[in-house]
């Protein structure tokens, strides 16, 4: 069996791997539902993240930056082409979508 203190440190863990925010070690399995929740595997990572818009768009990601707005998170990038313009997108990790 799993005590709370075992699971504070798999939320811990997984927090940190996913760079989502993290609770102290001494959190009640109460408080733990309150923690925003570790991205699926499924997930698409902020290095695929990167790769894909720089092949769609024919540019180099220059910013890379992980936002968390109640509780989804969305990668910005920030990217500069040949021709020297700069301009910002924002992706979706759970589908992947690109606004």
């Amino acid at each position: 069996m799993i005590s709370a203190r075992s699971t504070a440190l798999i939320v811990l863990c997984a927090a940190a791997a996913t760079g989502a925010a993290l609770v102290s070690a001494s959190a009640s399995s109460a408080h733990l539902a309150t923690v925003p929740s570790v991205m699926p595997r499924d997930a698409i990572s902020m290095d695929k993240a990167v790769r894909m818009v720089e092949e769609r768009y024919h540019a180099r990601v220059v910013k890379a930056e992980t936002e968390h707005d109640e509780g989804h998170t969305v990668y910005v990038l920030r990217l500069l082409n040949d021709a020297g313009r700069v301009w910002t997108v924002r992706v979706d990790p759970l589908d992947g979508s690109v606004q």
